[in-house]
């Protein structure tokens, strides 16, 4: 079981869907939601403020995440999560896209980042016992 699984969606259904599934499989302990990338960056700011202070923070280890949101969409996100350094930071931490449509410019695109994989809206509890054998 992961420590931790950080799920970005602007869609409320969406994230409490993915909170449900992973909770359900017993994937995760903890399930962190943010609204949007922003949100999400936002997050990671505090833990990278708590790391200087605590070298054991628990941080996520899979982050699912949407491309398309308000505010700050998913490749803005990973923008800058990369800009900041936070995968070296976090270097463990893995992202997989969740979206509704799973566009091959998109996968194309996300090799630059360090994500792992694109899900198909919505997250079922089938693709996380998938994700599962590959995580633990």
């Amino acid at each position: 079981m992961l420590d931790k699984i950080l799920c970005v969606d602007d869609d409320p259904i969406t994230l409490m869907l993915c909170k449900k599934v992973v909770e359900r499989v017993g994937f995760a302990k903890e399930i962190i939601t943010a609204k949007h990338g922003l949100e999400a960056i936002e997050y990671f700011d505090n833990l990278f403020e708590e790391s200087k202070v605590n070298d054991s923070i628990v941080y996520p280890k899979l982050v699912l995440l949407d491309l398309n949101m308000p505010v700050l969409d998913g490749w803005e996100f990973l923008e800058t999560y990369i800009r900041k350094e936070y995968d070296n930071l976090f270097s463990s931490t893995k992202f997989i896209v969740l979206s509704s449509s799973v566009d091959p410019y998109d996968i194309n695109r996300s090799k630059a980042y360090p994500v792992i994989g694109f899900l198909s809206k919505p997250i079922t509890k089938e693709m996380l016992e998938n994700l599962k054998h590959q995580f633990l």
